[in-house]
């Protein structure tokens, strides 16, 4: 065969292996979020009182922002 037949299938075969794995992970991040969904309001209370804890409107409101914030805190490096 020629050259740029290989070419195409391999450019071909990439583009749909990137697509596949794609769907692929967007398929099991959905499942993984519908079996273990994300912690809020109401799992906090119940995990406090769990602990023993009487949980306040302002503690839940103080633990959401402290979650919230090292969720979405970029990791940094020391650069020196």
């Amino acid at each position: 065969m020629d050259t740029w037949i290989w070419i195409v299938i391999v450019i071909v075969a990439l583009l749909a292996g990137v697509a596949l794995g794609f769907f692929i992970a967007r398929r099991y991040m959905m499942k993984y979020l519908q079996d273990n969904p994300p912690i809020n309001e109401e799992m906090l209370r119940i995990m406090m009182m769990q602990m023993g804890q009487k949980p306040s409107q302002k503690k839940i409101n103080q633990m959401m922002t402290q979650m919230n914030k090292a969720s979405t805190k970029p990791s940094k490096t020391a650069k020196k």
